[in-house]
């Protein structure tokens, strides 16, 4: 049966999968969280536009780099997996994928079909993920430049 698509299986990976993708931004914002506090103790922030402009370019890479990793190990799993034959093939089908963009369902065996729509809905939450934390840095830096400091 080659066209029988299965569930527990690739479930199980695709589960496996989100939940490094999660940590994977877990450690992306913790660093960020980290840099964000230190540069406003230093009041490298938060002061001028242009720093702050680079500031929020800087998050927003790391963030975009944390997807390319994450698009990587979602591609490692399928090939893995003998998915397809080579990473290139992978790495493509993964980034349609985890932009849901949408994939062709009959370039992939049946059997893990499943797979590209875990790793869809997993890229649509990190991408919210990414998308509340660039909003948070932008919301920071906005209150310590336009809100007044305590008075005497």
């Amino acid at each position: 049966m080659t066209d029988h698509i299965s569930l527990l299986r690739p479930l199980l990976v695709g589960l496996a999968a989100a939940f490094c993708t999660v940590i994977i931004h877990g450690l992306m914002l913790g660093a960020i969280i980290t840099r964000v506090r230190r540069d406003f103790e230093l009041r490298l922030v938060g002061v001028r536009f242009w720093s702050d402009l680079l500031f929020v370019a800087g998050v927003t890479l790391l963030a975009f780099a944390a997807h390319l990793v994450e698009i990587g190990l979602w591609a490692t799993v399928l090939k893995l997996f003998g998915v397809f034959s080579d990473f290139a093939t992978c790495f493509y089908y993964s980034a349609v994928n985890y932009t849901t963009l949408g994939d062709n369902p009959g370039v992939i065996a049946a059997r893990w079909r499943l797979l590209g729509a875990l790793e869809a809905g997993d890229g649509m939450l990190m991408f919210g993920v990414s998308t509340a934390m660039i909003f948070a840095v932008i919301q920071r830096l906005i209150q310590s430049r336009y809100t007044a400091p305590p008075g005497p």
